[in-house]
């Protein structure tokens, strides 16, 4: 084992120094490789869980070098084959999906979100709450944060349209095709409609919950995500953030908690008349 560092950066140059054209390709394709996969997967939560895994990896190998533990070095060493075989399965539908993008045209190319949070969100998601539970219309808003929601974007009904009071009432009205799925907006517009969110297990909970708030609990259970809810049966106003719900809101109660947790970045905290938007019609 190298310890002095200029006998490390030596030797590092030496085999710099080594390299040949068949190395290099070699280098360049794994690095292709790894690039490739970490495109596809991103805009998921898969994202996310390997980053934790490479984190608690890098750190187990880092307090296994410094303290010289060696049962521990042992451990992770020996723990990568099941990390081979653990993985595929862990991951299996964003690779399932991954695959599906390679074989459709365009798949390759990264698409990434472009987050923005204002305060114009914030007041079209509390104008238009407040005008659905009016007229007892079931509603289910997400709204996106770091964790991106591809996978459930991609169970509904893209839209990609922009964040507004009418739109959202035309998509929660009764009846329509879309009314009685999620509605995910990602900055300032709206990504999908119609999306399917995973449930919440709450049977253990002596509050009744419906599909609507099990689901805002769930998707906020899996993501950082925010989920505004409209009652169809009370019409009452609610919240939920990381697995926890508030409820029995009207506009101004959600208007005050919404600008806690969706803080805009300073860029959008200038007045609506520099930023070149009016003001969101009530």
């Amino acid at each position: 084992m190298v310890t002095d560092p200029s006998q490390a950066i030596q030797a590092v140059l030496t085999a710099l120094g080594a390299l040949d054209w068949r190395s290099i390709v070699d280098i360049l394709v794994v690095a292709g490789v790894v690039y490739g996969v970490l495109s596809l997967i991103q805009g998921t939560t898969a994202i996310t869980v390997l980053r934790g895994i490479l984190v608690l990896y890098a750190g187990g190998w880092a307090l296994a070098y410094f303290l010289q533990l060696t049962m521990l070095a042992w451990l992770l060493r020996n723990s990568i084959p099941a990390f081979i075989v653990v993985i595929p399965i862990l991951f299996q539908p964003e690779l399932r999906r991954a695959l599906e993008q390679v074989g459709r045209a365009g798949g390759l190319l990264p698409h990434s979100p472009t987050l923005t949070a204002s305060a114009h969100v914030v007041d079209v998601i509390a104008i238009s709450a407040r005008r659905l539970a009016e007229r007892r219309w079931g509603a289910l808003i997400v709204l996106e944060r770091d964790t991106a929601l591809g996978e459930y974007v991609e169970t509904g009904v893209e839209i990609d349209g922009t964040l507004s009071v009418e739109l959202l009432l035309n998509i929660f009205f009764p009846n329509s095709p879309l009314h009685d799925g999620a509605v995910i907006v990602r900055g300032e517009r709206i990504v999908a409609a119609g999306c399917v969110l995973p449930l919440a297990d709450v049977h253990a909970s002596s509050t009744h919950y419906g599909t609507r708030h099990r689901a805002a609990l769930g998707i906020t259970e899996a993501a950082d995500a925010i989920c505004v809810i409209v009652s169809e049966e009370t019409g009452r106003i609610s919240i939920t953030n990381k697995g926890r719900l508030v409820g029995n809101l009207d506009e101004g109660k959600l208007r005050k908690v919404l600008g806690i947790l969706f803080r805009p970045p300073v860029s959008e905290q200038l007045p609506s008349w520099i930023r070149g938007r009016g003001p969101v019609k009530v």
